[in-house]
């Protein structure tokens, strides 16, 4: 893209352009979703405001909640890596699922609950771009429940090739465009909502305060990173110096291992693959694997 021109992946021109334009959310949801769009009667934004500290803070979600005729829906643009996404998504569905329940209800007044989101990397080892979940009895495969929607989206599966036939790829590659030849590519396509949404990130790359707003959004997001990068090389460093302590009270061999256990714990806790953690600290597959499950 253009020096300008700004990015619907990043995470606050994602919730702006959406929650400011309802037909679009409505068209996106449709697609994503498989519903029919003249189904959907009524969405309510409950969180559309961007506070000025949430743009500029780091750990800052900017999901977007909602209720569409009778569901409950969140939709989150997730940027940056978390290898504890799913943990993640599926402690803000409870969350989602069980908030409006009132003192006094019956559990069958609960609303189905539909988590959305929008990943700017490769998560899951398969070749689909979507991925849906729900509860299921393990072998049968029989639902125990229809209120339990949890969805992702890959970016980095989606083709560059646009398919007018194929709405929600289209959603997906405009999401995850970068340049302005895959913009005009969309915009060629003639679908009325696509073609909207083009001529909105446009008039965005050009409005000065949107652009500040996606400067100090990019900036908090590196920040970030950088972040959980230090507190990853401390907890490593802490595994280390722990199994030093150990080896001065028990002896240099049994506080050596000890040491290097607690290594591969921190190293878990912050999400190390299995692999780095095999390079790192010496330990063969099975004795990570063993040590993840807490075995």
């Amino acid at each position: 893209m253009s020096k300008n021109t700004i990015r619907a992946k990043l995470d606050v021109i994602f919730k702006i352009l959406f929650s400011e334009n309802l037909d679009l959310l409505s068209n996106l949801l449709s697609s994503l979703l498989g519903l029919p769009q003249n189904s959907i009667e009524n969405i309510v934004v409950k969180n559309s405001e961007i506070m000025p500290d949430g743009i500029e803070g780091k750990f800052v979600r900017m999901d977007m909640n909602m209720e569409v005729d009778g569901k409950l829906i969140n939709v989150e643009m997730q940027y940056g890596n978390d290898p504890s996404f799913n943990d993640r998504t599926v402690y803000h569905w409870s969350k989602l699922f069980s908030g409006e329940l009132k003192r006094g209800n019956d559990y069958s007044k609960l609303k189905p609950a539909i988590c959305i989101n929008i990943i700017a990397y490769s998560y899951f080892k398969c070749s689909e771009y979507h991925s849906h979940f729900t509860i299921m009895e393990k072998s049968r495969h029989e639902e125990l429940t229809d209120k339990c929607a949890i969805h992702f989206f890959e970016l980095t599966k989606i083709g560059k090739k646009a398919n007018k036939d194929d709405i929600a790829e289209l959603w997906l590659q405009l999401i995850n465009a970068e340049t302005e030849e895959e913009l005009d590519m969309l915009k060629e396509t003639n679908v009325a909502p696509i073609q909207k949404a083009v001529y909105i990130l446009h008039k965005m790359s050009e409005d000065e305060k949107i652009q500040e707003v996606a400067r100090l959004r990019e900036k908090a997001l590196h920040d970030e990173v950088s972040a959980l990068g230090n507190a990853k090389r401390e907890g490593i460093l802490e595994g280390i110096l722990e199994g030093e302590r150990k080896g001065i009270l028990k002896g240099k061999r049994e506080g050596r291992r000890e040491g290097v256990l607690s290594t591969a714990t921190n190293a878990i806790i912050l999400g190390m693959s299995d692999d780095d953690i095999v390079k790192l600290t010496g330990l063969t597959p099975s004795e990570v694997k063993d040590l993840r499950h807490g075995n």
